[in-house]
């Protein structure tokens, strides 16, 4: 068959892009493998069952404590608001002891400023910090708090983020906008009585679940 000049151009421009779709489409194949690969398990091999996966409609009752701030359910949104006399930022605790927790839900700041998920013995143990510009995992054998890992993270306001927290054994774990990180010590395994979520100022928190093996 004969090309035309025109022919022949849109014939050569084909051939160009169909060998360059394999090179083109790895870098793309990849970036959604690892996009797919930011879910799931962090240190269990499978999620626990659910302890408590609240509607965010009503107010908290036993087990739940608010020692510091104020913490609203509206329609499936937890309001969180600081009490500046308290002079002590938000805590909502959730009195079971879990030896090994999965602890999802998202969350918001219009000013960003600093959240909390943690676990207590009768004092605390270890916690997960998202700061506006990292998030890191301590333990709480000393005071201050002895930072074990920590990752870079964009400043975000006004966006709803996922973060889910696990611990196990003498280990815990973090992922927040498809980034993870993960830090072991010997204090992290000791028994737990609670668990618990806070934050500066105010946030707005939704599809809060926790689930875990009790102690």
């Amino acid at each position: 068959m004969t090309l035309s000049a025109g022919h022949y151009t849109q014939y050569s421009i084909l051939n160009t892009l169909n060998a360059s779709m394999p090179r083109l489409l790895t870098p793309l194949l990849l970036c959604l493998l690892l996009v797919g690969c930011a879910s799931g398990p962090l240190l269990v091999e499978n999620d626990p069952p659910v302890i408590v996966a609240p509607d965010l409609r009503s107010d908290f009752g036993e087990p739940w404590k608010i020692p510091h701030g104020e913490w609203k359910p509206d329609n499936g949104i937890l309001r969180m608001t600081e009490i500046p006399a308290r002079k002590h930022v938000p805590v909502l605790q959730h009195w079971i002891g879990l030896k090994t927790a999965v602890i999802e839900l998202e969350f918001r700041q219009d000013v960003p400023t600093t959240f909390y998920i943690g676990c207590d013995a009768e004092k605390h143990v270890g916690r997960v910090v998202i700061t506006p510009k990292e998030v890191h995992i301590a333990e709480d054998s000393v005071k201050p708090s002895h930072i074990l890992a920590r990752l870079p993270l964009e400043p975000v306001k006004g966006v709803w983020r996922h973060v889910r927290v696990e611990w196990t054994g003498d280990r815990m774990a973090v992922r927040i906008d498809g980034q993870e990180l993960q830090a072991s010590h010997p204090f992290l395994a000791t028994p737990k009585t609670r668990s618990w979520i806070a934050g500066s100022k105010a946030a707005e928190v939704r599809n809060f679940v926790i689930k875990g093996v009790a102690q």
